[in-house]
């Protein structure tokens, strides 16, 4: 059997000389810490330690696997690097387990990784027909599997209109219950079965593939991504130091959105409509480092087919703030 290529061959990541750009300049201290809170295969986390040599990280992770890869990748630097299992929310805990309050950089690489997408046996991928899992750990919570067999129909339309912003939400529910009545989802495979029976063969012809939708839904149930996200942001942007930069990367709509009303409240004056002088306390907290939302150029994209549809937001830390202000509502 041949063996698995090294992670530096098997993912390229997306906007890495972009990153760099945007967090280097907040790691020249000697003691500067950066977190990679999405660690996965490394990728970005390397090539930020290769431009700031005295810098230590801390890489997160909840897949076991993608840490063990990470490892092997980040080993050339050796002690400072800090590789933790955790979710990204459990980010402060991390954080106050060794004695630090502030950080100088972080990033958010959000969504599915290369790792969990290439791997057949994680039923992340529509491609391929294996278990229908979805679990980013696969050691806790419950699998997509466990969904489509026994959510009801109010809840299988909610998370397929809201999470995967799926048209024909009600009429895949429907095709999944009476599916299931006679025979349990067991593979990914099924489910595409059944989805290419309820999405209209004439809606089936634009819009990327069939299951993409559904399939997204699925994952962000299965990882409760949208609320463990509006927890994380915030949360680390409490972490920053002044000067401290951060950098998220999405890849749909739904966390953008997150990511750009919290980013955006932090770079906004909360002074009161008429207050004839800004106070102190209400100036912004938050400096915009993007102009917006950026994507991949046209070569990126070529090369490199993931990075089409990637936003990133990014922004620095201007003065300290009560983590009151902090918890925009979303």
């Amino acid at each position: 059997m041949s063996q698995a290529p090294p992670p530096a061959e098997r993912h390229v990541p997306v906007l890495r000389e972009r990153i760099v750009e945007l967090l280097a300049p907040a790691l020249s201290a000697p003691d500067a810490v950066v977190v990679d809170a999405t660690v996965g295969l490394g990728g970005h986390a390397g090539a930020l330690l290769d431009v700031a040599p005295t810098a230590r990280l801390i890489g997160l992770d909840r897949d076991e696997q993608a840490l063990a890869l990470a490892a092997d990748r980040l080993g050339p630097h050796g002690d400072r690097v800090e590789l933790v299992h955790a979710v990204y929310d459990e980010l402060p805990e991390v954080l106050a387990k060794r004695g630090i309050t502030r950080v100088a950089a972080i990033l958010f690489d959000l969504g599915v990784s290369s790792l969990q997408l290439d791997e057949p046996e994680r039923g992340f991928a529509y491609r391929f027909d294996v278990s229908l899992d979805m679990r980013m750990d696969q050691r806790r919570g419950i699998t997509a599997a466990a969904v489509v067999n026994t959510y009801d129909r109010a809840d299988l339309v909610r998370i397929l209109r809201d999470y995967g912003e799926e048209r024909y939400a009600q009429r895949v529910a429907s095709a999944i219950i009476a599916r299931r009545a006679v025979r349990a989802f067991a593979t990914t495979g099924e489910l595409v079965e059944v989805l290419a029976t309820a999405i209209p063969q004439s809606a089936q012809r634009t819009g990327g593939h069939i299951a993409k939708r559904t399939f997204q839904a699925l994952r962000i149930e299965v990882n409760d991504e949208l609320a463990t996200w509006s927890r994380a942001l915030p949360a680390a942007i409490d972490r920053l130091g002044v000067g401290g930069r951060i950098a998220v990367m999405s890849y749909q709509s739904l966390e953008d959105r997150i990511a750009k009303t919290v980013l955006r409240a932090g770079a906004t004056s909360s002074a009161p409509p008429g207050m004839p002088v800004e106070r102190p306390q209400d100036a912004p907290y938050l400096r915009l480092l993007t102009r917006g939302a950026e994507g991949a150029d046209a070569h990126e994209q070529a090369s490199n087919p993931r990075s089409a549809s990637v936003r990133v937001r990014a922004a620095e830390r201007t003065r300290l703030s009560e983590p009151s202000q902090l918890g925009v509502a979303l």
